[in-house]
């Protein structure tokens, strides 16, 4: 499985199975951290990490988002990755881990269903997320697509 593939499956389970509203993948803005995958449901930030070699998670955690948790974004933060890549004992506190199968994502390490309330949230940097949705809003403005959040067919 590709690095490729695990995002947008990444994206469709913050979409379709948590819910969320709002889900940005590989946004490169100012703030420097690029998410894998961010998704946004009722205020709270779910961030994914996709890792598609054992070699690119052993990297991951010399990031300087890792080393200082506190500088990166999502409230919640999963590795998405193949069975078996990363076990359940590896990922970093309040790390949560999915493995990508054929058809379904696999919760390893997560909460069940689509509240994460009791699940370890991270001091995150809020102040970088409202730039990443304040960056995305402003290429839709600079597109001439504004307009369209106001629609009220769109909703």
């Amino acid at each position: 499985m590709t690095h490729e593939e695990l995002v947008k499956r990444a994206e469709r389970w913050l979409m379709n199975t948590i819910g969320c509203s709002f889900c940005l993948t590989e946004f490169t803005t100012i703030i420097g951290e690029i998410p894998d995958a961010i998704g946004f449901k009722n205020g709270q930030s779910i961030l994914i990490e996709c890792k598609a070699t054992r070699a690119d998670f052993l990297r991951d955690k010399k990031k300087r988002f890792r080393k200082r948790p506190e500088l990166g974004v999502g409230k919640y933060r999963f590795y998405l990755c193949p069975p078996g890549l990363i076990k359940p004992y590896e990922p970093p506190e309040k790390w949560g881990l999915l493995y990508c199968r054929d058809r379904s994502v696999e919760r390893v390490v997560a909460p069940r269903g689509n509240t994460f309330h009791k699940f370890p949230a991270f001091d995150f940097n809020y102040k970088n997320e409202i730039q990443m949705l304040c960056s995305a809003l402003r290429r839709v403005h600079i597109r001439g697509d504004l307009q369209k959040i106001y629609d009220r067919e769109t909703l």
